[in-house]
């Protein structure tokens, strides 16, 4: 059994590397002694998205990138045995805590994604009263339409938010600020506000026939809400060595493409996609073509034939572009202070404006941008929250 390979390390690397902090010594120890519920609430403890890091973390780079048989042996499948604990809980239907008293205050949580459902969760905990907003009809962010469903199904998604349905989260879908309700009103209605609103759409690549290439993140829903009639290219194209780029190019081999490319403008040294997510997609049979820098899309008759790179032309009946996301726009439109164009938040995650707090992807001027980090902000967030809500009840 995997859990008695385990150490049991006191002060645990694994549990540093985590940057959720799990107790993994404790919750791989609870599934040893056939505790799986015990288990379950040790990660939820630390990590209210418990179930989507276990399939979509890089524990590679992570929790068992650090563990201290990878030396010299196989590295305990942390991801693995996170992933048996959390699926066996939500099949028992467990309820994983009782919120404490209500404090009679009220926050708002812009945004369902895995920052803001971790930072509602974690308020309601403290026995706050959250409503969570998000402008689409299904909540749970990038986890439910930006990663696909070989590592991320919508319905784990999902689940994750009505179980903080059932903790007393009030969620309100199909609602977005700025349009449908304004920052004012909630300021009005509420003692804090967090905004988890993500990063932007995919940018411009600036060339002529771009309007013939499909977006990466629209071709990943696509793959995830309509996988049966969703339209696959013979001989496709993806630009973007990033994971988006490596999950579109998945999308497309499993769906029935003949060729598969990954197109880069740099070296295979400089892409961004984890080493492991780059030997998956070879072993996909997927290619990659380095140092080439689109200049123009082929069309013949209206359809796409190929992607001009300088001087070559690469064939293609299908173009796809994952090369990142713009600086989120909502800063602009609330007229919040900025830091490389993400909003700007100090320690306790509090932004320009008081009593509206941030994280998330939209505050990731530095360092990558990862589901378990955006866990981590939300949670941080929470406490910070907390604080000054606590803070202004003791002083009337």
């Amino acid at each position: 059994m995997e859990s008695n390979r385990c150490l049991f390390c006191y002060d645990a690397p694994c549990t540093h590397a985590c940057p959720t902090h799990i107790d993994i010594p404790k919750f791989i120890k609870k599934i040893a002694t056939e505790n799986l519920v015990g288990s379950a609430r040790t990660i939820l403890e630390s990590n209210l998205l418990g179930a989507t890091c276990a399939r979509v973390c890089p524990v590679q780079e992570l929790c068992e990138g650090a563990c201290v048989l990878g030396a010299e042996h196989k590295p305990i499948s942390i991801g693995r045995l996170q992933r048996y604990a959390m699926d066996d809980f939500y099949a028992r239907k467990a309820r994983p805590f009782v919120p404490a008293a209500a404090t009679g205050k009220k926050v708002a949580v812009i945004g369902a994604g895995p920052a803001g459902v971790s930072c509602a969760g974690e308020l309601t905990k403290r026995g706050h009263s959250v409503t969570l907003f998000d402008k689409r009809t299904l909540p749970g962010g990038l986890s439910t339409y930006g990663i696909i469903s070989l590592r991320e199904p919508i319905d784990i998604a999902v689940a994750e938010v009505e179980m903080l349905a059932g903790m007393g989260v009030q969620l309100k879908l199909g609602v977005e600020l700025c349009k449908d309700i304004k920052m004012a009103d909630l300021q009005a209605e509420f003692d804090a506000v967090f905004l988890s609103s993500g990063q932007g759409s995919t940018p411009d690549l600036g060339i002529p026939g771009e309007e013939h290439i499909i977006d990466g993140l629209f071709y990943i829903e696509q793959s995830k809400l309509s996988p049966n009639t969703m339209q696959i290219g013979r001989h496709v194209l993806v630009i973007g060595a990033g994971n988006t780029g490596i999950d579109c190019a998945t999308i497309a081999k499993r769906l029935g493409a003949d060729s598969v490319t990954i197109v880069y403008r740099r070296s295979e040294r400089e892409m961004s996609a984890y080493r492991h997510e780059y030997e998956f997609a070879k072993n996909e049979g997927i290619e990659f073509r380095f140092h080439a820098t689109p200049s123009s899309v082929v069309l013949e008759n209206g359809k796409v034939t190929g992607l001009a790179c300088g001087s070559f032309v690469l064939p293609a009946d299908q173009i796809v572009k994952a090369i990142g996301q713009v600086r989120p726009s909502l800063a602009a439109r609330l007229g919040l202070q900025t830091k490389r164009g993400f909003i700007d938040v100090n320690a306790d995650f509090e932004t320009s404006l008081p009593g509206v707090y941030a994280g998330g992807d939209c505050v990731r001027a530095a360092g990558s941008c990862s589901t378990v980090m955006a866990v981590q902000d939300g949670k941080l967030a929470a406490a910070g929250i907390h604080k000054k809500l606590m803070e202004a009840s003791q002083n009337g």
